[in-house]
């Protein structure tokens, strides 16, 4: 019969809770001092967003999440519902989503109790020179195992409250992220609608040029006919026919290239876009912002998700500190063990035990300080990010309101040269029916007229273009939880572990 073995009671428990507070005396063996975070993000007074005390708080308009639907085109919404349906990039940010909501699912569980069962059923010979005598020693037995167990880690000092808030950190991260994507694939589709919708202008004007040009080369015709006109003129107004279809032609290279990306982004690049196309002036014009928003940092996705990193990485840690405090787990177990089947459910093999198990780092060669070493300079890495993330927020805003506003002011004087140039235009057309002119100046006047008309085109898309990017720069309708704008505290990265 193996010799008895005996557990610790409950009556022990005030001697290793006595133990625990010897070994958390020890600490200092092993110690994180010195290791800091450097990094200090950027704040408001940098940044230039704080207000002051005695304005107007400058708040942009609010934008619809959906908000390429106040341009009113139909064909548009659909495209931008198409792309948000089927692409493939918000299938991936979905995905990496889905991959750290588990990963936070898997540290919470680690946070609770464990408890397992097995069994061990085993036909082995016992050593005759080891702890059991004859007629156990030497003898071939069957022995089985047949127990319960669980074990909870007493978080005393935060590591698993740390590591859960980090893994919270990364999901907010991955959700922003997933946002963002989402903005950027509308914009994306948003832009490439009204490039469509410029090169369809651009070729309506290039082929009611041919069709003047044609027309115009009659005229000359009728004129050399009649001797009023020489070779000369006639092979100037020739020449300008081929360089009008040129034009047609380089067009529609590029429409069928914007249609073919379009295409792409809606997820259907088999299948011809049947779009009818509007003009540009019946697309509705949107209100935005027309100086910097003081609230940006919480209008941004991707500024959100950066946010969200810095935070994880500061409960990073946060639980890399802890990892120098003890490890105090409570253990127990119950179940069977006997020396022969037939035995293993009697009621004398019946075992049990329960206690505490501790474990305190006091010299393990570096290993921990190199931890939060790491750790720390994810960290600093995290807050870098932001900041460059919040610089580029700010540049970017600033420029695309730069460019609206020059836009404007670009639109009235190009409106004024094009009513002058189609004035010169059809004088010059006037005095060469008439016979005071000649064809070089109608072909000088008619270029000047086109390059109008293609400014006039190219720079309504370039205002639509720069609004699509204004309200991507703003966020395009993002809400985010509380973002402050004021600095983030890196000098304390967790409040929860205390020396």
């Amino acid at each position: 019969m193996p010799p008895e073995i005996s557990y610790p009671s409950t009556s022990r428990w005030p001697a290793w809770a006595l133990q625990a507070v010897v070994l958390a005396s020890l600490g200092a063996c092993a110690n994180y001092a010195g290791i800091t975070p450097q990094a200090q993000s950027l704040n408001a007074d940098a940044l230039g967003l704080k207000a002051d005390a005695t304005a107007q708080p400058d708040v942009a308009p609010t934008i619809d999440p959906q908000w390429w639907h106040a341009f009113g085109d139909a064909q548009l919404n659909q495209l931008v519902e198409q792309a948000l349906a089927n692409n493939p990039n918000l299938g991936v940010a979905q995905a990496r989503l889905a991959r750290v909501q588990a990963a936070s699912d898997a540290v919470h569980g680690a946070d609770l109790p464990q408890v397992a069962a097995s069994t061990d059923l085993t036909r082995q010979r016992f050593s005759a020179n080891s702890i059991y005598p004859p007629p156990l020693g030497g003898a071939i037995l069957n022995t089985g195992d047949l127990r319960a167990s669980a074990s909870w880690e007493l978080d005393f000092f935060g590591k698993n409250r740390a590591a859960l808030d980090a893994s919270l950190g990364q999901v907010r991260a991955a959700q922003a992220d997933a946002e963002a994507a989402r903005m950027l694939l509308a914009s994306s589709v948003a832009r490439s609608y009204f490039g469509l919708v410029r090169i369809q202008a651009q070729l309506d004007v290039a082929e009611r040029t041919l069709a003047q040009r044609t027309q115009s080369r009659l005229l000359v015709q009728d004129r050399v006919n009649a001797g009023l006109d020489t070779q000369l003129e006639l092979q100037q107004s020739d020449s300008a026919l081929p360089d009008a279809r040129l034009q047609i032609e380089a067009l529609k290279e590029q429409q069928a290239l914007a249609r073919n990306a379009l295409a792409a982004l809606t997820a259907q690049p088999n299948r011809p876009l049947a779009l009818v196309l509007p003009t540009q002036a019946t697309i509705k014009t949107v209100a935005t912002a027309t100086s910097m928003p003081l609230d940006l940092l919480g209008r941004r996705a991707d500024i959100a998700a950066a946010r969200y990193r810095v935070e994880a990485a500061t409960a990073d840690v946060g639980s890399a500190k802890a990892l120098f405090y003890p490890n105090i787990n409570l253990v127990g177990f119950i179940g069977y063990s006997s020396i022969g089947f037939d035995k293993l459910l009697q009621s004398g093999s019946d075992q049990w035990g329960v206690g505490p198990a501790i474990r305190l780092p006091l010299f393990d060669g570096g290993r921990l300080r190199a931890n939060l070493r790491g750790k720390t300079a994810d960290l600093d890495a995290a807050v870098e990010s932001y900041n460059h993330l919040v610089i580029e927020a700010v540049h970017d805003v600033a420029d695309q309101l730069a460019s609206g506003q020059a836009i404007t002011r670009q639109q009235a004087e190009q409106a004024a040269a094009q009513s002058f140039a189609e004035t010169a235009y059809s004088i010059a057309r006037q005095r060469y029916q008439a016979g005071l002119g000649n064809h070089l100046q109608v072909l000088s006047a008619e270029t000047a007229v086109l390059a109008q008309r293609r400014l006039a085109i190219d720079l309504a898309a370039r205002a639509l273009d720069t609004q699509v990017q204004l309200i991507r720069a703003l966020g395009g309708g993002y809400a985010a939880q509380a973002i402050a704008t004021a600095s983030l505290s890196t000098s304390n990265p967790s409040s929860s572990v205390t020396p």
